[in-house]
């Protein structure tokens, strides 16, 4: 396939094609390539309030966990917007402002930021993933259970990611949206009328 053949076939795909994402279940993310991606949402540790014997005792329930399941995957997103760009927007226009009650009102803008991204310092989330590839479907619930149980085992406050919080963590992760309520399964679908 040429360049331009591929560019053309490129374009024509759909934006699911393009992220790979197939469709959403109740519990799982189903790709193009076949994988079906089970996500477990790991509620974090403050770990800067926990002892050094503690933090030690976290990390080896972490390695306990890896050591029995090989085919776990990490993920780690921000569950908060990120302020980074603004920021640095707002540093480098008091760079430039030579009004200093204008410098004195960015500045203002900058501290503010910085509240905002302290208080939210610990937005993360946490998420095991389970890449499912021609599992039987009488094979996977009691395989998904197991891994439920192993993380609960080593301490770890897990929950299987329903389809709701799959449709979440995409839109963080694509769109940096953090404040939808409840995610569309089709563009548009919430102006749709039924009936009419």
């Amino acid at each position: 396939m040429s360049r331009k053949e591929k560019k053309t076939t490129r374009q024509k795909q759909y934006t699911r094609q393009l992220i790979n994402t197939k469709g959403v279940t109740d519990y799982s993310l189903l790709t193009y390539r076949g994988d079906e991606l089970v996500y477990f949402l790991i509620k974090p540790t403050n770990i800067s309030v926990l002892s050094e014997e503690s933090v030690s005792a976290r990390i080896y329930s972490l390695m306990t966990v890896l050591k029995g399941m090989a085919e776990l995957e990490f993920l780690c997103l921000n569950s908060r917007e990120n302020f980074e760009d603004n920021k640095q927007f707002l540093k480098k226009r008091m760079e430039q402002e030579n009004n200093t009650a204008v410098r004195r009102l960015l500045e203002h803008d900058l501290h503010h930021l910085d509240r905002i991204q302290v208080q939210m310092a610990t937005a993360r989330e946490f998420l095991v993933v389970i890449r499912l590839k021609g599992e039987k479907e009488s094979e996977v619930f009691p395989h998904l259970n197991r891994i439920e149980k192993t993380l609960r085992e080593q301490g770890f406050s897990s929950k299987r990611a329903e389809c709701e919080d799959i449709k979440r963590m995409l839109a963080i992760y694509f769109e940096q949206n953090v404040t939808t309520e409840r995610f569309e399964d089709f563009d548009g679908e919430r102006w749709v009328i039924t009936g009419e």
